[in-house]
């Protein structure tokens, strides 16, 4: 009888510890993303004291604010938390007031000021989807496309006054496939993975074994935002080049070119293009911008008469395509 008293006792002294090592959180979001980690965090016992997010965009709230209200989380929608590089003293007071002991940033697209990241006991983490020190800034898996990199993942750091140079709490990294789109990347590794992982670095931060591996300026890597206005193809490379530039735009921002004069958008890396390693690769899918999408093949045998708009470097190739698309387009040639 003494022995099955004190192993209860031992089981519930281990629960009670196993309890204790869970945090008071603020989630600072937006996006799917950042409702599944929420949603996860909440699963294995921490505490969410207040979702800050994006305020409501055309009447809709964005998904983390949806679950977060349901579940009856505190959930504050700023639409800013600086005026002219200066903090907002009543946003950052809404925010200390949770008494959050660490900040968890899933998907953040807003400027967090330093006495909010430095507030909390436990400081700060975000999620990065590339291996840092490579790729820092806001279209990191675009580059890790366009780059032609061979293996892509994601980072989980400690926030810092930097742009992505915090240390690193864990990483995790899988091959890229040749025909890896932004799209087929996230969706079949960085968005379930990530998810995984923020919860794994939460509770490693809860367990005092979470690590803080400064980050090497060798190798470092900072590339711009990949938007539509930079996001035009020039068709005066290898295609292996043409290639990694349309699927690193595939879907977001659309890597695009002019046929009789029109902006059209190229997904799936058949119009046939040929690089200036005279190398071809096939382009599946093309988007007007009226928003119809149809294959390129269906397009191109319509029997018009169609020109891409070249600089005089490319009308050879242009000329090439002309000569050999009713011949190609409908065959699956890929790289």
């Amino acid at each position: 009888m003494l022995w099955t008293a004190n192993q209860f006792i031992r089981k519930f002294s281990t629960s009670t510890a196993y309890y204790q090592n869970k945090l008071r959180l603020a989630l600072i979001g937006q996006s799917l993303f950042g409702q599944e980690v929420y949603t996860n965090l909440r699963k294995q016992g921490h505490k969410v004291v207040g979702v800050f997010t994006v305020p409501d965009k055309d009447g809709k709230a964005d998904p983390l604010a949806v679950i977060a209200e349901k579940d009856g989380t505190p959930v504050f929608k700023f639409p800013r938390w600086r005026v002219k590089g200066q903090p907002i003293p009543e946003v950052v007071e809404a925010y200390k007031a949770v008494g959050a002991e660490l900040n968890v940033m899933p998907f953040c697209s807003q400027f967090i000021p330093m006495n909010v990241i430095d507030h909390p006991t436990h400081g700060s983490i975000i999620y990065h989807p590339s291996i840092l020190p490579l790729h820092r800034g806001a279209s990191a898996i675009n580059w890790t496309l366009i780059q032609g990199d061979k293996k892509a993942g994601f980072s989980i750091f400690w926030a810092d006054d930097g742009l992505d140079t915090g240390p690193i709490l864990l990483q995790r990294d899988c091959p890229v496939e040749p025909n890896d789109t932004v799209d087929s990347l996230y969706n079949r590794f960085l968005f379930p993975e990530g998810i995984k992982a923020m919860v794994e670095a939460v509770q490693l931060i809860a367990d005092g074994k979470a690590p803080r591996v400064p980050q090497t300026e060798d190798g470092a890597s900072y590339e711009g935002i990949q938007k539509r206005s930079n996001a035009k193809v020039n068709l005066a490379q290898p295609a292996e080049v043409i290639h990694n530039w349309i699927r690193g735009h595939d879907k977001v921002p659309g890597a695009w070119t002019l046929i009789n004069g029109e902006p059209v958008t190229l997904y799936g890396s058949g119009l046939v293009l040929f690089g200036s390693d005279d190398k071809t690769l096939l382009v599946k899918n093309l988007q007007f911008e009226d928003g119809k999408m149809i294959p390129a093949a269906k397009y191109f045998s319509s029997g018009e008469t169609t020109s891409v708009e070249l600089t005089d470097e490319e009308k050879k190739m242009a000329e090439d395509i002309r000569k050999e698309h009713q011949g190609v387009l409908n065959t699956s040639m890929k790289l």
